[in-house]
């Protein structure tokens, strides 16, 4: 998901002397304030990678933030090509799933940080080992045409009859949040293969990204879909014929996990920013900019419920990086594809 052709490049600024007593303080999870410089790699869209890095550095005047951003495909390639020649840039990692930083962990190129503070987000969506730690939720769940012919409320009623063949998906080979959905049924009790095999015998035929699927439920090609939260909450905001529905018995979800290489050059910058990013202030910036935080005391944005009533189904995010190919490889069977 939030794939872009282009790499964006942001440079920050350092901080004005005028900056209020506040920006002065000592940041969150250090003993003493932070300076020099700091690179961050993300695949947050432009808008919202800048306004982060803006929030961080009024917070932190001390530390200049050079930010580069991407798709998940464009940044690993560029920091695989940096480790080979043996100079890794980056000092910060903010990209969209966790088996991305799975398979990092496994190499040990990312840096065991004890040291953040997580604030009130919970432990479940962060690493155990404390390598990479969860930002927010992008749940997957089910969009619905306001004229399909019944509201679903679990993932079992996309196999009744009246859905039969009106029920779209991204492709899992395209869309990362819906190869991790897949893998997150695969591995849930009570849903699993079964499911899936179900899914695909009730007409299912992934395609393109999630975009796609939108524009399939919202023209009524389609009566339902599997989709991330927030392009149906904003497109229904905005008056399309669309629902989204958290089912009652869980969603999948992407975290967007932020991690510091082990090559940081300044890892003290680094867990600032990662304890910014979990801080009630850093939660309140993601919901205003329209994800389900992390926090669940956090406010979310307007059309999403309250964080403490979505069920998040849980992911063994070892296994599923391990067995990522040989799920691919049988869901496509299944599908056709």
């Amino acid at each position: 998901m939030r794939r872009s052709s282009v790499l964006l490049l942001g440079v920050s600024l350092l901080a004005s002397a005028a900056l209020p007593a506040l920006a002065q303080q000592a940041p969150q999870g250090t003993a003493q304030p932070v300076s020099g410089p700091l690179v961050l790699y993300t695949s947050q869209l432009e808008p919202d990678a800048a306004a982060t890095v803006e929030a961080f550095r009024k917070l932190h005047p001390g530390v200049q933030v050079e930010w580069i951003r991407g798709g998940t495909n464009q940044i690993m390639p560029r920091l695989r090509a940096e480790i080979a020649a043996g100079s890794p840039r980056a000092d910060v990692l903010l990209l969209a799933d966790s088996l991305t930083f799975e398979g990092l962990k496994a190499e040990g190129l990312l840096r065991p940080s004890p040291e953040v503070n997580t604030g009130a987000t919970p432990a479940s969506v962060h690493d155990a080992d404390r390598t990479y730690f969860g930002t927010k939720l992008l749940t997957t769940g089910i969009v619905m045409n306001t004229r399909a012919p019944f509201t679903p409320r679990v993932w079992a009623d996309l196999l009744r009859p009246e859905a039969r063949n009106m029920t779209a998906m991204p492709s899992p080979a395209v869309s990362g949040a819906a190869a991790i959905h897949v893998q997150t049924i695969a591995q849930a009790p009570g849903l699993g293969w079964d499911y899936l095999t179900k899914l695909a015998q009730a007409g299912i035929q992934p395609r393109g990204g999630n975009g796609a699927v939108m524009q399939s439920v919202a023209g009524g090609e389609r009566a339902f879909g599997i989709v991330v939260d927030y392009m149906p909450i904003r497109e229904a905001a905005k008056g399309a014929p669309v629902r989204y529905i958290f089912p009652e018995d869980g969603v999948s979800a992407v975290t967007e996990p932020a991690a510091i290489l082990r090559s940081s050059r300044n890892p003290q910058a680094a867990v600032a920013f990662i304890s910014f990013l979990l801080s009630k202030e850093g939660q309140q910036l993601a919901s205003s900019q329209g994800f389900l935080p992390a926090d669940p005391n956090v406010t979310p944005p307007a059309g999403f419920p309250d964080p403490k009533t979505v069920r998040v189904l849980p992911l063994d995010a070892a296994r599923a990086a391990a067995e990522a190919d040989a799920t691919l490889r049988r869901f496509n069977q299944l599908v056709g594809q």
